[in-house]
């Protein structure tokens, strides 16, 4: 699927069939996510794969109760460490929850292209899934998404709207 097909056709994802990813599928849509550019090349992230049958529910119930998470084939778990992000980011944040989102984003579209589907998850408890993955204290976890065949054709999927560019875009200056 060429590029911007697969934004305009990318949706959010919330039924998922049980079908394995092939390899060969998932290893290009882990490289997308993998040639992502990060503030200052740092690549702060880490990202977990989630794929133990057993595993999935649990991740989903940490994810306040997403029970329909666990039927993707994966769960992926987007982290990072701050101390590894770029420092100066607008001069007094680090770019690691922007950096892990490129990433992350980079992998939904590659997804989308393949056929898959993800849904961006950023309601979580991190702790629970902290605990649940072994995710250290000095690491962050950014957002999750499943990963998998969606139940139902990305065209038949409700489209929810999206404002125009003259509400979203200035020139030159910030305006209404």
């Amino acid at each position: 699927m060429e590029l911007y097909e697969a934004i305009r056709t990318r949706a959010s994802v919330r039924k998922y069939r049980p079908d394995p990813i092939p390899e060969d599928v998932r290893e290009r849509v882990l490289e997308a996510m993998r040639l992502a550019p990060s503030a200052g090349n740092k690549q702060p992230w880490r990202f977990i794969l989630v794929e133990d049958a057993d595993l999935r529910p649990q991740v989903a119930q940490a994810c306040n109760g997403q029970a329909w998470m666990a039927d993707a084939a994966v769960i992926v778990v987007a982290c990072g460490r701050e101390a590894d992000a770029y420092g100066g980011m607008g001069g007094y944040w680090n770019s690691l929850d922007v950096d892990v989102a490129i990433a992350l984003d980079h992998l939904t579209l590659a997804a989308a292209a393949e056929g898959l589907g993800t849904c961006w998850i950023g309601s979580f408890k991190e702790a629970e899934v902290r605990k649940l993955l072994g995710i250290p204290d000095d690491v962050k976890v950014v957002a999750l998404t499943p990963l998998g065949y969606p139940a139902v054709a990305p065209e038949q999927a409700p489209r929810k709207p999206r404002k125009p560019l003259a509400e979203i875009i200035s020139h030159d200056r910030w305006e209404r």
